[in-house]
Formats: structure tokens, sequence, C-alpha cells
């Protein structure tokens, strides 16, 4: 096991970045992630919580979510450095807006789950796979996860990295794989939220391959 975190307390963050306008608690003892501003103030109301960690390549990341409120969607990061390999607490300061994460001067994997912000998403429920520099949709499958009003959590996900092959899971459930011939390298993991949503988190697990 290369790292792991409960994500039980303010002391489990310790060196983790928040960029964006949110508040991180911990009322049921797992993390919870909101934005302090209101959906109408668009990309500006996103979040981002970073892992201070850096991993190789090929990685599993495990973790527990729970939806509490939407709309809203939920995004993990990973593999995400500098486009020339720098350390991402070394670039320019991000403060949401998505086109600063797939258009500006990192790279990145990006797994879309619980996609409920638009009438779209709600209608059918996807996980999209996105590779930056760029907005490249390389991968898109089911999602498993029922709306708040259903929803008992907590949700098992599970994402695989190993020689350009990405896998992601849901409870078990593989929602898409897909092989990548350029591979990013190693990097730090990220969790995104689009406002209004609340989610929680907790059991934050990566072993290295």
């Amino acid at each position: 096991m290369a790292y792991e975190n409960p994500l039980a307390s303010p002391d489990d963050l310790a060196g983790f970045r928040l960029e964006g306008d949110g508040a991180v608690s911990f009322p049921q003892g797992r993390m919870r992630l909101e934005s302090l501003r209101p959906p109408e103030d668009g990309q500006d109301a996103n979040i981002v919580l970073w892992c201070p960690e850096n991993f190789g390549p090929d990685l599993t990341v495990e973790w527990d979510f729970w939806p509490i409120r939407e709309p809203g969607l939920c995004i993990m990061f990973f593999n995400a450095r500098g486009r020339r390999g720098e350390d991402l607490f070394d670039l320019a300061p991000r403060t949401g807006p998505y086109e600063q994460y797939h258009h500006g001067d990192l790279n990145a994997y990006h797994v879309s789950y619980f996609r409920r912000m638009w009438p779209s998403e709600r209608k059918l429920h996807t996980c999209n796979l996105r590779k930056s520099h760029g907005f490249h949709l390389v991968a898109q499958g089911p999602d498993p996860l029922p709306a708040v009003l259903d929803a008992q959590g907590p949700y098992a996900m599970r994402l695989s990295v190993q020689g350009g092959d990405i896998s992601f899971e849901i409870d078990g459930l593989t929602t898409f794989r897909w092989h990548d011939d350029d591979p990013l390298a190693g990097g730090k993991l990220g969790f995104r939220q689009m406002a209004p949503l609340i989610g929680e988190y907790a059991n934050l697990r990566v072993t290295e391959l």
C-alpha cells in the first residue's frame, strides 16, 4: 500500500490544497466538500482538492463516495503534473474554473462520475474519461450510481492504471476500459466538484503497481 488516508478529520488533510472557494467539513466522520459560492457564478463556483502526494504512472486508486446534494458532478484527477514535468504545486495558482485544468499548464487524466448537472446528464448517466492537455474525451461508460434521493452509500470507487490500460469501477461494476498508447507520467490526485453538489469521501487508498 503506497498511501492510505481515512479522510476522517482535519488532521488527515495536512498538506492538501483546496482550489476555489470551498469548505471542507467532517459532520459524519468523513470528508465533506462543498462550494461556498452559488452555482450562478458558473465555473468560478467550482472547487478542486488536491492530495499532496506524487504517485507513479501505474496505480490503483480506491475511495468511498456518498452523494449528498445534487445537481452537479464529481471528477477525480489523476497522474496530474506540469506539462514540462513540474510538480503540480509549483505551477501558477488555479482557482477552480475547469479551463485552467484542461487547457492550462498541466497534463492529467480526469474521470467524471455522478454527472447530474444538466438535464442531458440526468437523462442518461455516464462516466467520462478525458485526457489533458486538451479536452479529449477518450472513453465513456454507464454510471450505476442512483440519484441522491435513493443513494445509501458508501459506494466503492476504483480506478486502475497499468501500462496505459485505464479502467474504472463503481461497486465492482466496470464502467469503462481504455488503452492509452502514450500514457501520462505519474503525479497528483485531486477531487473536483461542480457547484452546488455536495459530496462526501472516505478511505482513500492508493497502491502503486
